[in-house]
């Protein structure tokens, strides 16, 4: 059983994925996509958004890393896959489930899942277009605004030759209001043979295993479920393997943050690494009452050389 870090645009950077991939648990990583609209990107575009090209396409600690492509139109979407594969990536993944207003106005993310038809066109092209042992995978919701319709998508992808999918249990209406709607999950798997992977609403281990007893999926990809707690994959791991569940608690989930902002300084800039840790600090409060209490504290400070003195002292 694999377990995948979900593509979260605006969250799981390099810096996000090395910090998480060195705890462990983690088998298969995906980048934040990148938007191809009617041109070639340069190398350096695929580089930046993927700094893991230049390493094998793994993270620092081996956890291999797709790139994820989005955009409406097969072509240019098939020759930037082509870039990316002769770049090293060690595989393409598309994303027809991005459900914000921004990508989906400009025929982006689950926008495409309105046409069956087109979503066929876009991974058979993309597939047709890159080396057969790259894999070419896919990512969609349960549909646009009728989940009857991930069967027909399913089938479409299959039929297209992408290697395996991944379903986000909502449809893009459903936004990320809960429950996740597993139960689509088994009726996909009637209906196509390639490899399903579930996604949506796994928020510590006992979540992990009411999916798996719903769905019955060899894989599952854990999204935000990380951001409140960084330790999720290990836990479930543990569990799988019969070990001692290690406890998640503030003491350690802070520790990772000092080194997540100088790396996101060296990323970026050191106000993106305010910007970003904050956003890590305040998905870790959602589950954690201390955390809520530092976050509070510290959400207030804009200038990094008072927020890393205060994120030093509040992580000694």
């Amino acid at each position: 059983m694999k377990l995948f870090l979900a593509p979260m645009e605006g969250v799981v950077d390099w810096v996000m994925r090395d910090t998480l991939t060195r705890i462990g648990g983690i088998d298969q990583c995906v980048t934040e996509f990148l938007r191809v609209t009617d041109r070639l990107h340069p190398e350096m575009v695929f580089y930046k958004n993927c700094p893991e090209l230049k390493t094998g396409s793994r993270t620092r600690w081996g956890t291999p890393v797709f790139v994820q492509l989005l955009g409406g139109q097969a072509e240019p979407l098939a020759i930037n896959a082509q870039r990316a594969a002769k770049l090293g990536a060690l595989g393409i993944d598309l994303n027809f489930g991005c459900p914000a207003k921004t990508v989906n106005r400009h025929d982006g993310g689950a926008s495409l899942l309105k046409s069956c038809d087109r979503v066929h066109t876009i991974v058979k092209t993309v597939r047709d277009a890159v080396p057969a042992h790259v894999p070419v995978t896919a990512k969609i919701r349960l549909g646009f605004d009728d989940p009857t319709k991930c069967i027909e998508i399913a089938q479409a992808v299959e039929e297209a030759g992408a290697t395996w999918l991944t379903v986000h249990c909502r449809t893009k209406t459903d936004g990320y209001k809960p429950p996740a709607y597993w139960e689509w999950i088994p009726r996909i798997k009637e209906n196509v043979k390639m490899k399903i992977i579930a996604n949506g609403e796994i928020w510590n281990v006992a979540d992990f295993y009411r999916c798996v007893e719903v769905t019955q999926c060899e894989d599952y990809m854990v999204g935000r479920g990380v951001m409140s707690n960084p330790y999720i994959f290990r836990q479930i791991k543990q569990s799988l393997h019969d070990q001692e569940v290690e406890e998640m608690n503030w003491a350690r989930a802070k520790a990772l943050l000092p080194q997540f902002f100088e790396s996101s300084t060296l990323y970026i800039n050191d106000y993106f690494a305010v910007s970003r840790t904050k956003q890590w600090m305040k998905a870790l409060s959602l589950k954690n009452q201390e955390a809520k209490s530092v976050f509070d504290e510290i959400k207030v400070l804009k200038k990094p050389v008072e927020f890393r003195e205060k994120l030093e002292f509040i992580c000694q």
